[in-house]
Protein backbone atom coordinates (compact mmCIF):
# COMPACT_ATOMS: atom_id res chain seq x y z
CA UNK A 1 0.00 0.00 0.00
CA UNK A 2 1.52 3.52 -1.07
CA UNK A 3 2.13 6.39 0.85
CA UNK A 4 1.90 9.68 -0.53
CA UNK A 5 2.75 12.78 1.37
CA UNK A 6 1.47 15.65 0.50
CA UNK A 7 2.69 19.79 1.74
CA UNK A 8 -0.15 21.97 1.98
CA UNK A 9 0.33 25.82 0.06
CA UNK A 10 -2.38 27.28 2.54
CA UNK A 11 -0.96 26.11 6.10
CA UNK A 12 2.44 24.67 5.43
CA UNK A 13 1.44 21.50 6.87
CA UNK A 14 2.70 18.10 5.68
CA UNK A 15 -0.15 15.29 5.53
CA UNK A 16 0.10 11.45 4.62
CA UNK A 17 -2.31 9.43 2.33
CA UNK A 18 -2.38 5.68 2.17
CA UNK A 19 -3.74 4.32 -1.05
CA UNK A 20 -4.61 0.47 -1.73
CA UNK A 21 -2.44 0.74 -4.85
CA UNK A 22 -0.55 3.36 -7.30
CA UNK A 23 -3.64 3.48 -9.64
CA UNK A 24 -5.76 4.45 -7.03
CA UNK A 25 -7.18 8.33 -8.24
CA UNK A 26 -6.28 10.10 -5.38
CA UNK A 27 -8.17 14.19 -4.23
CA UNK A 28 -5.67 14.87 -1.14
CA UNK A 29 -6.91 17.19 1.40
CA UNK A 30 -5.29 18.57 4.33
CA UNK A 31 -5.35 16.69 7.26
CA UNK A 32 -5.09 20.23 9.40
CA UNK A 33 -7.17 22.89 7.18
CA UNK A 34 -9.27 21.24 5.13
CA UNK A 35 -7.42 23.17 1.82
CA UNK A 36 -7.39 21.55 -1.70
CA UNK A 37 -4.14 23.22 -2.44
CA UNK A 38 -1.52 20.41 -2.15
CA UNK A 39 1.89 19.91 -3.85
CA UNK A 40 3.28 16.58 -3.80
CA UNK A 41 6.56 16.13 -1.18
CA UNK A 42 9.24 14.06 -1.44
CA UNK A 43 8.72 11.64 1.18
CA UNK A 44 12.14 10.55 3.60
CA UNK A 45 13.91 7.22 3.03
CA UNK A 46 15.91 5.23 5.33
CA UNK A 47 19.11 3.31 3.83
CA UNK A 48 20.30 -0.15 5.77
CA UNK A 49 23.74 -0.66 5.69
CA UNK A 50 24.62 -4.55 4.92
CA UNK A 51 26.81 -6.17 7.70
CA UNK A 52 29.53 -6.76 5.27
CA UNK A 53 29.41 -2.78 4.37
CA UNK A 54 30.13 -2.06 8.32
CA UNK A 55 32.63 -4.33 8.68
CA UNK A 56 34.59 -2.26 5.95
CA UNK A 57 33.52 1.02 7.37
CA UNK A 58 34.82 0.00 10.89
CA UNK A 59 37.53 -2.57 10.15
CA UNK A 60 39.09 -4.99 12.39
CA UNK A 61 38.61 -4.80 16.21
CA UNK A 62 41.38 -3.65 18.05
CA UNK A 63 44.07 -5.86 19.23
CA UNK A 64 43.52 -7.66 22.57
CA UNK A 65 44.37 -4.79 25.16
CA UNK A 66 44.25 -1.91 22.77
CA UNK A 67 43.22 1.43 24.55
CA UNK A 68 40.71 2.52 21.60
CA UNK A 69 36.84 1.20 22.50
CA UNK A 70 35.45 3.25 19.95
CA UNK A 71 35.03 -0.28 17.45
CA UNK A 72 32.67 -1.91 20.74
CA UNK A 73 30.29 1.24 20.83
CA UNK A 74 28.45 0.17 17.23
CA UNK A 75 26.07 -3.11 19.05
CA UNK A 76 26.71 -4.35 15.45
CA UNK A 77 30.49 -5.49 16.38
CA UNK A 78 29.77 -7.24 19.81
CA UNK A 79 31.12 -10.85 19.15
CA UNK A 80 32.49 -10.07 15.73
CA UNK A 81 35.55 -11.50 17.35
CA UNK A 82 34.05 -14.36 18.35
CA UNK A 83 32.28 -14.84 14.94
CA UNK A 84 35.47 -14.60 12.64
CA UNK A 85 37.56 -16.77 15.31
CA UNK A 86 35.04 -19.96 14.41
CA UNK A 87 35.08 -18.72 10.94
CA UNK A 88 39.05 -18.65 10.81
CA UNK A 89 39.33 -22.40 12.75
CA UNK A 90 36.36 -23.80 10.88
CA UNK A 91 34.62 -24.60 13.71
CA UNK A 92 31.49 -24.19 13.77
CA UNK A 93 29.46 -21.76 16.53
CA UNK A 94 27.21 -23.06 18.87
CA UNK A 95 23.95 -21.66 18.77
CA UNK A 96 23.83 -20.39 22.54
CA UNK A 97 26.86 -18.52 21.31
CA UNK A 98 25.35 -17.30 18.07
CA UNK A 99 22.00 -16.89 20.91
CA UNK A 100 24.40 -14.56 22.76
CA UNK A 101 26.04 -11.99 20.34
CA UNK A 102 22.41 -11.41 18.65
CA UNK A 103 21.08 -11.07 22.34
CA UNK A 104 24.01 -8.58 22.91
CA UNK A 105 23.75 -7.01 19.52
CA UNK A 106 19.79 -6.18 20.28
CA UNK A 107 20.66 -4.34 23.92
CA UNK A 108 20.83 -7.17 25.90
CA UNK A 109 24.09 -7.81 27.55
CA UNK A 110 24.81 -11.89 29.17
CA UNK A 111 24.63 -11.60 32.74
CA UNK A 112 27.20 -10.71 34.75
CA UNK A 113 28.35 -8.23 31.78
CA UNK A 114 28.83 -4.72 32.32
CA UNK A 115 30.12 -2.24 30.02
Amino acid sequence: MPIYEYRCRACGKKSSFFTRSINTPLEPRCSYCESLDMQRAISSVAYHKSLKSIHEDYGSPPAPGAPSQDYYKDPRNVGRYVEESFHKYGIEMPQSVRDTIDAAREGTLPEGLDL
